[in-house]
């Protein structure tokens, strides 16, 4: 996005987030049903919001005081519209709406469209756990979740290569549609670890498989190029290769006794950690700061390019540390079921309901709302 490499393909990151979202959620859910028989969805819920809300709210809020300044009146109306669906996790519907292409030159004015891929996240984790219990209702056993997933995600990705070529804005933009990429990293969870014991060159010849599948796909794909559709199965099949590399105990050479040479040892370097620690703040701001600095800077120089590379890099850093993280880890968006302790000295304690935990979430995305809303009237009165 930042025009600093030669990646045609680059836009293929979202597909590995998605899988990733699916192989975490999957194993997070799974292993609670295990163990306890049963889903605490106000807690995960809550536990996502926690996660999410404050930093993405954080950078539609600054987006839009910093767009009063640089956009016309007209530009804040329209992206103020476009916030104002961010914030409630629906802006892949809006673009729907208008059949909007991802990839048209018009997208890159637009300084909220990279929550379309936040959206769809959020629109998964509404269904996913009603998928799994449903799963787990019907027949307990890994067999059945992955009958269950399997369907699922067959028909999915069914339908989204017929939409691709029918309707490519739906099958680019409507969860149902990825939802076989986040049901692919699910599956991948239910590999069973048998299947790589005793096999020390299986896990790393996957894990290079893998790299090598996802290169492919930023080498080699390009906007031209009807997607998701087929061109999608590079990056989504070398990111469940690579998942599979690194899941289970680290194996040794049966002959050496050494770690087998796996992708792991590169992954894992401080450097890569540092940005993968980031990631989260870093994908939400790196959209806006390019933006605008398009609009301030028609033609960026490759310097100028570099410093919106910090200067994104630099405000990721502030806000994993002010608002990612206290939020993350603070009392305010807890998760737990607790009593609230009564007002009155002696009095029984309150009766309290898991949602509750879900209160300060939808504040903040009413909040989130409401600002966006009021920004467009303001424009449409300048």
């Amino acid at each position: 996005h930042f025009g600093l490499t030669a990646l045609p393909g680059g836009f293929a990151g979202v597909d590995i987030f998605f899988v990733i979202s699916g192989w975490l959620i999957t194993t997070h859910l799974m292993q609670e049903i295990t163990e306890t028989g049963r889903l605490d969805l106000w807690r995960f819920y809550a536990r996502r919001a926690r996660r999410l809300l404050p930093a993405a709210l954080f950078v539609i809020l600054v987006t839009l005081a910093a767009g009063y300044f640089i956009l016309a009146p007209q530009e804040q109306a329209l992206y103020s519209r476009g916030a104002m669906f961010a914030s409630a996790y629906a802006i892949n519907l809006w673009l729907l709406r208008w059949s909007f292409d991802y990839f048209a030159a018009d997208a890159t004015s637009n300084p909220f469209i990279h929550f379309w891929s936040l959206s769809v996240e959020e629109q998964f984790y509404l269904a996913w756990p009603a998928l799994l219990l449903l799963a787990a209702w019907l027949r307990p056993g890994r067999r059945t979740v992955v009958a269950v997933i399997g369907v699922a995600g067959l028909a999915s990705f069914a339908a989204c290569l017929w939409l691709t070529t029918v309707a490519p804005a739906w099958a680019f933009y409507f969860s149902p549609l990825r939802a076989w990429e986040f049901a692919a990293g699910g599956l991948a969870t239910l590999v069973p670890a048998a299947f790589q014991q005793h096999r020390a060159w299986l896990r790393p010849a996957l894990g290079w498989l893998g790299l090598a599948l996802i290169a492919a796909a930023y080498l080699c794909l390009s906007e031209d190029l009807p997607f998701p559709g087929w061109y999608a199965l590079l990056p989504v099949a070398g990111t469940v290769l690579v998942l599979l590399s690194g899941a289970g105990a680290e194996q040794t050479n049966g002959r050496t006794g050494r770690p087998a040479l796996g992708p792991a040892a590169a992954l894992s370097q401080p450097p890569l950690q540092w940005i993968g620690t980031l990631s989260y703040s870093l994908y939400l701001w790196h959209w806006p700061v390019i933006v605008y600095a398009g609009m301030l800077a028609p033609d960026l120089s490759v310097p100028q390019r570099l410093g919106c590379g910090v200067l994104a890099l630099a405000l990721s850093v502030l806000t994993y540390h002010l608002i990612e993280n206290p939020a993350r880890r603070g009392a305010w968006l807890t998760a737990g079921a607790r009593a609230f302790p009564s007002a009155i000295a002696g009095a029984k304690p309150l009766p309290t309901f898991p949602a509750i935990a879900l209160i300060p979430a939808l504040a903040l995305t009413g909040a989130g709302v409401a600002v966006a809303y009021a920004n467009a009237h303001l424009a449409q009165r300048n």
